[in-house]
């Protein structure tokens, strides 16, 4: 494997013109699997390399190991602990899971699916006497805030202004310093101190008060590891928030997408609900809510085939890419529900593996399966889709669709 320069392919895959269809471009990438960068960066693009460098403990998650600092994603707050390396990241992430799933609550996220199907079976219900329907703003978008809101224990009354700092919050994401006005930024983190304000008052309610809500759980647990600080659980919660709310916009819109693509699926979907499950992880690997990762570090000097990553590297990890290779999947770009040994990379691997998968999946699951039952010969407006300026969380900003035609 040598290891050369590949600045223009990354370029153009980062560049907005490429947002609807950049796979041709990743198999361009993947001619080199471990491409240096002229910054001196790393960018990965190959199933075996990718899942080599998630699983090896000499990369980091931690912004201080890179050779170049950059600024956390936190904006100042308390770290999340896909942020952090272990034992830290080990211990705070078995805190969280002892109330998100098994071992310690095995049924929370399946007793959920009533709660989920009643919030989507009531945002079709508006789609009532609407010939035009936006899957995005009308559908996916508010879906997984209400999900999230009801998990934490966000009162309904809260849940307005909740939407209104995630949509800031989602919108700084796609800042774009040539285009966009200095506010959108601000607003994002503004929207973030709040945020962490309103989820720390709502923590201090909780104390003393066992509840069923996560927030609860969280704070009143004495765990063999212990009690999570108010400042990691807020971390927590923003993590599960603004993570697992796009990664599941972004699940649903590019699922309802690929199906109205292939009407013959959407069809065979309504014939029969039950392939609903591995539809979806086809849809991971097929079309993923998560593109990039796009910075780790190396601790060390890591091997990476015959590729050498000095230590302090920064490292993009393509991996809608990985999950795109020819080595690794038989005619990976073709969409097949019923494709077996898919252990594709829509939710990394290794220790940072999605915390809020399950969940998503359920989610997106249902979501299809009611959409496809309910709406009336659903067709696109315009395909393809306007995408979101973000290349590592892609997916359509709206995804207009026309009922009752053909």
């Amino acid at each position: 494997m040598t290891t050369t320069e590949m600045p223009g392919t990354l370029r153009r895959i980062l560049d907005y013109s490429s947002r609807a269809d950049p796979y041709p471009l990743y198999a361009e990438l993947r001619e080199t699997p471990v491409a240096r960068q002229e910054d001196g960066s790393y960018v990965v693009s190959t199933y075996r390399e990718l899942t080599q460098l998630l699983h090896d403990p000499h990369l980091s998650s931690d912004v201080r190991n890179l050779a170049r600092p950059m600024p956390s994603a936190e904006g100042g707050g308390t770290p999340a602990f896909i942020n952090v390396d272990p034992p830290e990241h080990d211990r705070l992430r078995r805190m969280a899971m002892r109330h998100f799933g098994p071992p310690h609550t095995p049924g929370m996220v399946a007793g959920m699916q009533g709660d989920l199907t009643a919030i989507v079976s009531g945002l079709i219900d508006d789609f009532a006497g609407k010939e035009q329907i936006d899957i995005v703003d009308d559908f996916a978008y508010p879906f997984p805030v209400t999900v999230i809101c009801h998990l934490l224990g966000v009162p309904r009354e809260d849940e307005p202004r909740f939407r209104l700092w995630v949509n800031d919050i989602i919108n700084s994401i796609d800042y774009d310093p040539k285009i966009d006005p200095k506010e959108k930024l601000e607003n994002g983190v503004r929207a973030r101190q709040d945020l962490r304000e309103y989820i720390g008052g709502l923590l201090e309610q909780r104390h003393g008060r066992p509840g069923d809500d996560l927030l609860s759980r969280l704070a009143n647990d004495d765990g063999p590891d212990g009690r999570m600080t108010d400042a990691e659980i807020v971390a927590t919660a923003n993590l599960l928030l603004i993570a697992g709310h796009e990664t599941t916009v972004n699940l649903i819109t590019n699922g309802m997408l690929t199906l109205l693509r292939h009407p013959e699926v959407l069809q065979r979907l309504r014939d029969e609900p039950g392939l609903v499950v591995p539809l979806v992880e086809e849809l991971l690997r097929y079309e993923p809510p998560v593109h990039i990762i796009p910075w780790r570090a190396a601790y060390s000097d890591i091997a990476v085939g015959d590729t050498v990553i000095p230590k302090g590297s920064q490292i993009m990890l393509m991996l809608a890419s990985g999950s795109r290779d020819p080595n690794r999947f038989h005619d990976p770009d073709r969409f097949d529900p019923d494709r077996r040994d898919n252990q594709h990379l829509g939710f990394g691997s290794g220790i940072h593996l999605c915390f809020g998968g399950p969940l998503a999946r359920l989610e997106t699951q249902i979501a299809l399966t009611e959409l496809v039952r309910r709406l009336d010969r659903p067709s696109l407006v315009t395909d393809p889709p306007p995408y979101r300026r973000s290349p590592v969380l892609r997916g359509p900003i709206h995804l207009n669709v026309e009922q009752g035609a053909g």
